[in-house]
């Protein structure tokens, strides 16, 4: 399966009344296919959410996205969980929907040891013929997917890829140890360049959803040996990449990005608690950092 090397952590349309916008949500999709030339899209990942999505809007937005994108792109599956059953049956019923893959994040609050992260990746993996991404995120789940853990669930026949957020030593370990065929792929927008320099694929990304095309260029710029012009783009795009997550300090995903939208003129709705919208001043920040 080619996923292609930008790909987007989508965000979930909501209404006024916080529930899925569907309307809303194909346009979206037209939008960062069309406009911001995404390869494929992660639907129900942190970035849409995930967290107070209930399972049946998440496997609606799984179907609703796989009918609408129509083979324009691919659609990955945020399924992970901390619960390995759970992450299962949402595994089985995203592949009945007709995903092509899905993305799994780290089990999170229970902080496994590394013989049950293999264990609960392996498990979940055996239960789908899909393509399976790992997600390894240890801001947000508490734990590491270490290099030796990686490298053996790359082993595993369906596993065909890391999104990984660890830093560029451990990524050039894993990247260097993989067997072929296996991708990295960062899940920082900040750390796309230097990622693709130690060997890495492309980007799982957040910023995409405004600056997609630019970042494909970037991408394409790099991959075609145009490293001054790769950097230039870098340079360009930086306090973006920086800015939707320090607006001008620490705000959660996907507050930012989905501001950032609206001021794009593409209003996707608001954030549900417990996150909550920017307030004043980080709003002036994105408005002086966007507009």
């Amino acid at each position: 399966m080619e996923f292609g090397r930008l790909i987007t952590a989508m965000v979930t349309p909501f209404d006024a009344d916080g529930q899925i916008d569907w309307q809303t949500t194909g346009r979206l999709i037209d939008y960062l296919i069309e406009e911001q030339q995404s390869d494929s899209l992660v639907v129900s990942g942190t970035t849409g959410e995930s967290p107070t999505l209930s399972d049946d809007e998440k496997l609606e937005l799984f179907r609703f996205a796989v009918k609408h994108a129509n083979g324009r792109c691919k659609i990955i599956a945020g399924t992970g969980s901390n619960n390995t059953a759970h992450s299962i049956h949402l595994t089985q019923n995203a592949e009945k929907a007709g995903v092509d893959g899905i993305l799994l994040v780290a089990p999170y609050y229970n902080r496994p040891s590394q013989e049950g992260l293999y264990q609960h990746f392996k498990a979940v993996a055996e239960a789908t013929a899909l393509p399976v991404i790992l997600y390894n995120v240890e801001g947000r789940t508490g734990v590491n997917i270490s290099v030796e853990t990686t490298l053996r669930l790359a082993e595993i026949n369906n596993i065909v890829a890391t999104k990984d957020c660890a830093s560029t030593d451990q990524l050039t370990q894993i990247i260097s140890g993989a067997p072929a065929g296996f991708l990295v792929y960062s899940g920082d927008d900040s750390a796309t360049l230097p990622t693709l320099a130690i060997g890495a694929y492309g980007i799982i990304s957040v910023a995409s959803h405004i600056i997609g095309a630019q970042m494909k260029q970037l991408i394409q710029s790099y991959v075609n040996g145009d490293v001054q012009e790769a950097a230039r783009l870098n340079g360009t795009l930086f306090p973006i990449f920086k800015g939707l997550f320090h607006c001008p300090h620490p705000v959660p995903n996907p507050v930012a990005v989905k501001y950032a939208l609206g001021l794009k003129g593409f209003s996707v709705g608001g954030v549900r608690l417990p996150l909550v919208e920017a307030n004043e001043q980080e709003a002036a920040f994105l408005r002086n950092l966007i507009v």
